[in-house]
């Protein structure tokens, strides 16, 4: 049982490592991006116009919801809820008990 959790939180642990790669690759690619759309409307027209802002906004936008993603920064779906959630539809039906809840649509 105890390699078995090690295993387990070695996996959660991997698996976190990847999504905070994704982010920063993310972050990256978003900084050289948006440098380079702002560089071209620099040269195009003197930012008379900021253009590039709208797709930095937009991109930023989800950048934020990965990083909340990436460092668990979510309130209301975090681990304690997921695992909260998992007890509760586990209780729901749980054939050992004799409990077997089923919703009825009708």
């Amino acid at each position: 049982m105890e390699n078995f959790d090690k295993e387990s939180k070695y996996l959660r642990a991997k698996e976190k490592v990847e999504e905070l790669k994704k982010f920063y690759s993310n972050l990256t690619s978003y900084i050289v991006v948006i440098a380079g759309l702002a560089v071209i409307n620099y040269y195009t027209n003197s930012f008379h116009y900021m253009w590039f802002l709208w797709p930095a906004l937009g991109w930023g936008i989800g950048l934020a919801f990965h990083a909340a993603k990436a460092f668990e920064w979510s309130p209301v779906f975090n681990k304690d809820w997921e695992e909260r959630k998992i007890r509760e539809f586990m209780e729901e039906s749980d054939p050992e008990r004799g409990v077997t809840k089923t919703q009825n649509w009708e």
